[in-house]
């Protein structure tokens, strides 16, 4: 088989299964492993895979690397972020002062919150801050510039006005959740503002559906061990050894 041809099966192959080791690569296209491990750093190289310890990985980027946008995210698996939502939301107690990320599962937990809670929220997501401000809160938006695909706050000055508060909970959204590469998002700007809250959080708190299990994008915004991940279930009990997950549909 040809270079070319059994990289692009290799690329093809992780796609489908996320996540394949170097013996299983091998078998798949009939090569060595000094040839696999050759093909793995080629397209390492290139950014079309995740090279990890005894094999490779997909490299989620979303449709080629572009982020979709925040109405294609709403119709994604509706039924396992409401859940997920529902449970996030009800963790938030009087007296909290909260980071909520921008993103569609955080945005969701405003459905299920009580707007008598004496709740501090501070927020990226702009669209989460008028829909927390008409719920009765008292709301902080930070500094920055706008990402309209997304509706968030990023940049330096973001990063900038988070440092100043100490959160008693945050609520993180992810794009990729693995062992190699901890929680993933596609933007880098994003990445930033989501570990600048989690460095000021008592508590943490990803939000993540079984469908980010095993996926890497392109920035690691923290570790696996960070915070507690609220997931609707995990077909990969591999992770429950080594995170604490909590399960709403399992």
């Amino acid at each position: 088989m040809l270079t070319n041809d059994r990289q692009e099966l290799i690329v093809k192959k992780l796609k489908e299964c996320h996540s394949m080791t170097t013996a299983e690569l091998c078998e798949l296209v009939q090569a060595s492993q000094a040839t696999i491990r050759r093909d793995l750093h080629e397209l390492a190289m290139q950014k079309r895979i995740v090279k990890v310890h005894g094999g490779a990985m997909a490299l989620d980027q979303e449709e080629g690397g572009t982020e979709r946008n925040v109405e294609e995210k709403r119709k994604m698996n509706q039924e396992e972020k409401a859940a997920i939502a529902k449970y996030a939301a009800s963790l938030i107690k009087e007296g909290d002062c909260i980071y909520m990320d921008a993103g569609t599962t955080t945005q969701q937990m405003i459905d299920y919150l009580e707007p008598v809670k004496n709740v501090t929220f501070v927020t990226n997501g702009f669209i989460n801050a008028k829909r927390l401000a008409m719920k009765g809160f008292l709301v902080y938006l930070p500094g920055g510039s706008i990402k309209p695909s997304t509706e968030a706050i990023v940049g330096v000055e973001c990063v900038r006005s988070l440092k100043q508060y100490h959160f008693t909970k945050s609520f993180i959204g992810t794009n990729g959740i693995s062992f190699s590469a901890g929680f993933t998002t596609p933007d880098k700007n994003e990445a930033v503002v989501k570990a600048a809250a989690i460095s000021h959080s008592k508590e943490v708190f990803i939000l993540a559906d079984q469908t980010k299990f095993d996926r890497i994008s392109f920035v690691t915004f923290a570790d696996l061990n960070v915070g507690t991940i609220i997931t609707d279930s995990v077909r990969e009990g591999k992770y429950k050894k080594e995170a604490n997950i909590k399960e709403v549909l399992a």
